[in-house]
């Protein structure tokens, strides 16, 4: 084991950890259990929103799965995850002040409480409650894996063990912070995340002698790693574009994303978080791919591509500057399990028990429920977690894309377009839902492009053509 590295790791995480948590109990803004715990009060200043948002998307997937595939394929895939830099700013901007407004007439703790008191429908609840549990345990799936991966990396720990180390770890935490610990400690992630990848990017290439000797080593292997087209020239344009819906426009449909624009303070903090948001994560999106594809020159042949990152940060750093800069992803990864979990835990407790089982349900009952509920869906991603696949990042670009083709147009149109109604909003979310599954399954990237463009063209239809001939039965 590389103890310089792992002290060093756990210290820096340590720290986050205590600060988050004492921070959680010091300024609590609601006297709703419910409030506080998913929402932090709806008290968030533009730089924490700016990076809780940055922290809860710069996940597994693009920490340790996306340099991993940028690794196999080159700068074509860098070209391809730098869509991203969208994410926050079309989140915002869509969503925006509306959304804010909106939830908080609705007194919305979560999306599917917006979507419950727009469309007024049992079903809409229900579906959507569904939606998210299945969609969002494989993205969970995807954060357990990368951790335990980043971990096992650095430590020399079997893959088992150093799962059990980083479940544990979030568990603790998440169950007695909420989210108001989740996103004080995203500022101190972001930052990390920020530094760390500029300097992990600086000494990859200086490992490599210099970006021009990297282009030449990469060259000389595959001519394709560094054209647009992929390592195998699949890379196409059309494939390549159509990520601008799944990473970029359509993360807007993401539950964990969404809920942060219910959490703002002010018309200040919201657009200080817009400028802030876009500039980190398009610098870290670009940083982080960048050093997949340049570890290739500096370490190859490394077979699995989940482990390039830790690898090439033990490489070309001390130690101890290794195990600080991977705290950068690790805290990445812990603040969106973090994230999912509560979201799912919501989805239970809130949208399901308190709207149909037990609306009068008393605070300490559901603050006992929420955090034995949240701590109960850890373990059980744990257990999907021991058997993981090569590369995470393609279970998380599913569930991206499901929650994607479900949420988009109801939430939207929802916000938008007063003729929608509940009979589109379910035609939309069944028919998103049915036909990415059914895609996936039988027509991967219909027309040369990701399933999820196809499964939200079919989904607008259905929204727009249910809502107007079902409109005469709205009563």
């Amino acid at each position: 084991m590389n103890w310089h590295a792992t002290i060093s790791l756990f210290g820096s995480v340590a720290i986050i950890f205590i600060i988050g948590l004492f921070a959680s109990r010091k300024s609590k803004t609601s006297t709703s259990f419910i409030q506080d715990y998913y929402l932090g009060g709806r008290s968030l200043g533009g730089f924490v929103l700016a990076m809780t948002m940055t922290a809860t998307y710069g996940s597994a997937s693009s920490f340790i799965g996306g340099p991993g595939v940028a690794y196999n394929e080159g700068l074509g895939w860098v070209l391809l995850s730098v869509t991203q830099v969208a994410t926050g700013y079309f989140t915002l901007m869509i969503l925006g002040k509306k959304f804010a407004i909106i939830t908080k007439q609705y007194n919305a703790v979560t999306m599917v409480d917006f979507l419950k008191e727009r469309y007024q429908s049992k079903w809409v609840v229900v579906l959507s409650s569904f939606s998210i549990v299945i969609f969002l345990f494989s993205a969970m799936a995807a954060q357990w894996i990368g951790g335990g991966r980043l971990i096992q990396s650095l430590t020399g720990l079997s893959y088992d063990g150093a799962l059990f180390i980083f479940v544990i770890t979030v568990l603790i935490y998440v169950t007695f912070g909420g989210f108001r610990a989740v996103t004080l400690t995203d500022s101190i992630q972001g930052t990390i995340m920020f530094i760390g990848t500029l300097v992990l990017l600086i000494a990859v290439i200086i490992a490599g002698g210099g970006v021009t000797e990297i282009m030449t080593k990469l060259q000389v292997e595959n001519p394709n790693l560094i054209t647009p087209f992929g390592a195998d020239g699949t890379l196409t344009k059309a494939y390549v574009s159509s990520y601008w819906v799944l990473v970029g426009v359509g993360v807007v449909a993401l539950p964990q994303i969404a809920v942060r624009a219910m959490s703002y303070r002010s018309t200040k903090s919201f657009h200080r978080a817009l400028i802030i948001g876009t500039i980190v994560v398009g610098f870290i999106m670009l940083n982080m791919h960048l050093i997949g594809v340049f570890a290739r020159a500096v370490l190859p042949g490394i077979e699995v591509g989940d482990k390039v990152m830790p690898l090439i940060a033990l490489d070309v750093l001390p130690p101890w500057v290794a195990g600080f800069v991977l705290a950068a992803p690790l805290a990445a990864i812990m603040s969106t399990v973090d994230s999912l979990l509560l979201l799912v835990s919501s989805t239970i407790v809130k949208d399901i028990y308190i709207n149909y089982i037990n609306p009068n349900v008393t605070r300490k009952k559901v603050q006992i429920l929420s955090m034995s509920i949240t701590a109960i869906l850890g373990i059980i991603v744990f257990l999907l977690a021991i058997n993981p696949p090569d590369l995470i990042i393609w279970l998380n670009l599913f569930a991206i894309g499901g929650l994607e083709a479900a949420f988009i147009w109801p939430i939207v149109m929802g916000l938008y377009w007063d003729k929608g109604n509940r009979f589109g909003a379910l035609a939309s979310m069944i028919v998103g839902i049915s036909s990415y599954i059914l895609f996936q399954a039988y027509y991967p990237d219909p027309f040369g492009m990701h399933t999820v463009v196809s499964s939200i063209v079919l989904s607008f239809v259905s929204y727009i053509g249910f809502s107007l001939v079902m409109k005469n039965r709205i009563q």
